[in-house]
């Protein structure tokens, strides 16, 4: 099996064990064990839903500390355009970028404006498509990592179009090293990320074997010294409309989820956040059920980039923020775009697409040898259908399948399910709960009667 990076660990000496990140995680890739939770490296997405809910902060992301930066002869800044909406509605773009440089940054780009040529990149990739529908975009790479977990089938759907912030990096990196004499290796690219899922994307990317991007620094951990130099950099501040005029309309949207759709007026597209939505959507893609659609917008985290788990204004005053800034370049009629004619002509010699091919992502089989995998599937079944199928996870597992599996596997006991043990002792009384393994799994799902009962209660 391969080995996998992560941008979250789980701090043994404050886990608590009280379930909550093992019944969030949609990829069943959590378990509880003696009190403390584990993650299952290969089904784990980084899409950061054990770190939201965890009650005694046990989950902890990592990031890279802004001194890595020391490690190298000239820094660049790539923000997410989720980091635009953290400040207020008078503090634009460029002051931002400004005080980017004032922390110590040797230069920043404007991830927005290549934003904006991705989006012309995806309309034109729209228009001469005649592949399987709908394409799903790549922006999020918890979006493409549950798909290559939950979703093999739908991985040719994946956008083949590169991420804005790779390419950002890409470029960057060849223009100053030219400009400066330096070897690409002594440039480094820095992404500013509204959550840790990214931190994996540059660690290991999904698509090809080295990101250009040498590291992630969370918003929250900037945002302090940030607002600082700011506050403190009057020098840096411009003419509002001399400001509006160099955000670009396109990329500006996608820090918010229906962003792509919205500013290219894609009319046969579907936009859609948070995990619980996606699995929805993705569950209808295979059901067949959305061919009629062109597009959809993915993004794990509820109303897109800017309510991220790393980022530190609240998420639906940052999209609010986001929204109010495209509609008054609307209503400016300001279109600071790159050129279409050029992203057409760089799209056709294939700049835009990655260099790597997306593939599902295998999961640890039952056993390696193929007669002793049919034998433990079978195993499973049968212990499956012995359990009560509720589902609750007091057993350490987030449902009786997965604990099914478990115990086949060899990482639970039988004994661990406490609806089994408590219905042996009340069914063998005299004999010690859990004292037989064997014969716990002989015992039944209550029958007909008891579910009678149980219907007439609810009648009641």
């Amino acid at each position: 099996m391969n080995h996998y990076f992560h941008s979250i660990r789980i701090d043994p000496e404050k886990c608590d064990g009280r379930m909550k990140c093992m019944r969030a995680c949609p990829t069943q890739a959590i378990r509880v064990r003696n009190g403390t939770a584990s993650i299952i490296e290969e089904k784990c997405i980084d899409c950061g839903e054990c770190l939201t809910v965890c009650p005694s902060g046990a989950i902890v992301p990592l990031t890279d500390p802004v001194g890595e930066l020391s490690k190298f002869h000239y820094t660049v800044a790539i923000p997410s355009p989720a980091l635009y909406a953290q400040f207020g509605r008078q503090i634009l773009p460029n002051e931002i970028l400004a005080g980017l440089k004032e922390l110590g940054f040797n230069d920043t780009v404007d991830l927005a404006f290549l934003c904006g040529e991705v989006s012309f990149a995806i309309q034109e990739h729209l228009r001469e498509y005649k592949g399987p529908k709908p394409i799903i975009s790549n922006v999020c790479p918890t979006v493409v990592r549950l798909i290559q977990v939950k979703y093999p089938s739908l991985v040719d759907h994946i956008s083949p179009l590169d991420i804005p912030r790779e390419l950002a990096a890409r470029e960057i990196k060849k223009e100053k090293a030219k400009e400066h004499g330096l070897r690409e290796e002594e440039i480094g690219a820095f992404y500013i990320t509204p959550c840790p899922v990214k931190m994996v994307s540059i660690r290991q990317p999904a698509e090809k074997e080295k990101s250009y991007l040498d590291g992630a620094i969370s918003i929250s951990d900037i945002y302090g010294p940030l607002l600082s130099a700011i506050s403190g950099g009057a020098k840096h501040k411009a003419d509002y409309r001399e400001s509006l005029e160099s955000i670009c309309i396109l990329g500006i949207g996608w820090a918010i989820v229906g962003g792509i759709c919205r500013t290219l007026r894609l009319r046969n597209s579907l936009a859609v956040s948070g995990l619980t939505e996606i699995l929805e959507v993705f569950h209808d893609i295979e059901r067949g059920k959305m061919r009629h659609i062109d597009f959809i917008e993915a993004y794990s985290c509820w109303q897109g980039c800017v309510g991220g788990s790393l980022t530190v204004e609240n998420r639906y005053v940052s999209y609010n923020k986001i929204l109010k800034l495209i509609e008054t370049l609307e209503f400016e009629e300001i279109k600071a775009c790159p050129d279409i004619r050029e992203v057409r002509k760089r799209y056709a010699k294939k700049y835009f697409f990655r260099s790597g091919v997306l593939e599902p992502r295998p999961l640890k089989p039952l056993d390696t040898d193929l007669a002793s995998a049919i034998q433990k599937r079978k195993q499973k079944q049968d212990i499956y259908e012995s359990l009560p199928k509720i589902d609750c996870g007091a057993c350490g597992s987030p449902t009786c399948l997965t604990f099914a599996e478990d115990v086949v596997i060899g990482e639970a006991k039988l004994s661990d399910c406490l609806v089994q043990v408590a219905r042996a002792s009340i069914e063998r009384p005299g004999q010690p709960a859990g004292s037989s393994r064997s014969k716990i799994v002989e015992l039944k799902p209550p029958g007909p009667k008891a579910k009678s009962k149980k219907a007439d209660r609810r009648k009641r």
